[in-house]
């Protein structure tokens, strides 16, 4: 496993769509992998593909908040969403040092695959919850600059 570098401020290539996974590989699994040390290095809650340079529907989340258990997220479907939540400021590893106000559904379910390519139902609320949406959002090109409200201390 390595470190990848998070892309940074990067609107144009952080802005495009990314594509399903085809097939779980050997090169997949190292990317997850590359992925989760990333994440753990930056201090972060969860990690897109897109931010570590590569285009494909892949996001990991640290759900119990203790480094402990990130779960791997491939090709990922929010399958239903609930309620409303804007008690959170949301920051991102690709916008550092910013805080954006934005209003989410409180409670979620996801399915996804993981890296054995067995298809799972996950369901979150509250942060969690939050931090799913936020990186499922950026295999869809979308990030916080562009549907919240910056929040300046």
């Amino acid at each position: 496993m390595a470190l990848r570098e998070i892309v940074k401020e990067n609107m144009e290539f952080l802005s495009k769509k990314s594509r399903p996974v085809e097939k779980i590989d050997d090169r997949i699994i190292e990317l997850v992998g590359d992925m989760k040390e990333t994440l753990i290095k930056a201090d972060g809650v969860g990690l897109a593909a897109p931010q570590v340079g590569i285009l494909k529907r892949i996001f990991i989340v640290d759900v119990d908040l203790d480094k402990k258990n990130i779960m791997e997220f491939i090709n990922p479907e929010i399958i239903k969403k609930k309620g409303k939540n804007d008690k959170y400021l949301e920051g991102c590893l690709s916008f550092p040092g910013r805080s954006f106000q934005i209003i989410r559904p409180d409670k979620v379910v996801i399915k996804a695959q993981n890296l054995s390519g067995e298809w799972f139902v996950y369901e979150a609320e509250d942060f969690i919850a939050r931090a799913l949406m936020h990186e499922n959002d950026h295999l869809d090109g979308i990030t916080i600059p562009k549907i919240g409200k910056e929040v300046f201390d």
